[in-house]
């Protein structure tokens, strides 16, 4: 009898010790970001979403951004652009971009076009990617919607 409690107190320890990591990871520990821009801001609250969110182990998720409504080059490079803007706020660069998934409407002409403008972004050895091909985006107008998994350094 008494051999069973201590396996049983010894196997609630261990699985206490096997929890504590995971609590330093979760987003109610996390920092949030969200847009700066108030408009923005309002409508990521009203859908209940953020710009990133940055895990005690230096883990940043980030949301998708949307390109569109055109399938050009400087279309893809606003979306670059505020990529950068919002991993700079997240204390990273995208030199700490580990993964890439994009979803697009039209993948062929869509990935070569992206892929020709996140080479200026993201140098080798390039980070992993994903696209996707999906019928359409939750945002009006958006033809790719690109987000982002990058890893910091923890001081």
């Amino acid at each position: 009898m008494a051999c069973q409690r201590t396996v049983r107190i010894a196997g609630a320890l261990g699985l206490a010790a096997l929890a504590s990591p995971a609590m330093a990871g979760t987003r109610t520990t996390a920092e949030v970001i969200y847009s700066e821009n108030p408009q923005e801001r309002a409508f990521q609250e009203s859908a209940g979403y953020s710009d990133a969110v940055i895990l005690r182990d230096g883990t940043i998720y980030l949301s998708g951004v949307v390109v569109g409504p055109n399938a050009d080059k400087a279309s893809f490079e606003r979306a670059y652009r505020k990529l950068s803007d919002i991993l700079l706020r997240a204390g990273a660069t995208w030199e700490d971009v580990v993964e890439v998934t994009s979803y697009h409407t039209d993948i062929e002409p869509q990935v070569a076009i992206m892929s020709e403008v996140q080479k200026q972004f993201i140098a080798p050895p390039f980070a992993a990617w994903t696209a996707v091909q999906v019928s359409r985006l939750y945002s009006p107008g958006g033809i790719t919607e690109i987000k982002l998994i990058a890893k910091k350094a923890v001081r």
